[in-house]
């Protein structure tokens, strides 16, 4: 089993209020945006429940791709170990705009949920960070 990070590259396709488990009703604007996560018992099964539809709700991410209007458009990944987690989430927040307290329950960020200026930012922060596309999702 492969430990790894990843990112979500997640499309909103139209404003929504969620209910977020512990972290209440939240709101989102339409639009891109990247959420970081890390799988230290296997980043493949991990990806995989993410883009599954029926699951049972665990994290905050959970909720937010249980909606209709949420869609993930790439999922992107690396070997690494949990502490890269939140030095990708920092590098992300330092052009977009995160949603506080998401995903970051278990650490000292403010969020591992953004809203993203543009998805072609992202991209170019996932070739920063040496992240890599595809190959682990159907």
């Amino acid at each position: 089993m492969t430990n790894g990070v990843y990112v979500l590259a997640i499309w909103i396709k139209e404003d929504v209020g969620i209910n977020v488990g512990a972290l209440g009703r939240t709101d989102f604007v339409k639009g891109p945006y990247a959420y970081v996560g890390s799988a230290q018992g296997g980043l493949e099964k991990r990806l995989q429940r993410h883009f599954r539809k029926s699951k049972r709700k665990f994290w905050h991410i959970d909720y937010l791709l249980d909606c209709d209007s949420v869609k993930i458009l790439e999922a992107f990944h690396k070997e690494a170990r949990r502490t890269e987690e939140c030095k990708v989430a920092q590098k992300i927040s330092q052009t977009s705009l995160p949603v506080d307290g998401f995903g970051s329950s278990d650490c000292k960020c403010t969020s591992h949920l953004f809203k993203l200026k543009s998805y072609q930012i992202l991209e170019k922060l996932m070739r920063e960070t040496h992240m890599q596309s595809g190959s682990l999702v159907q």
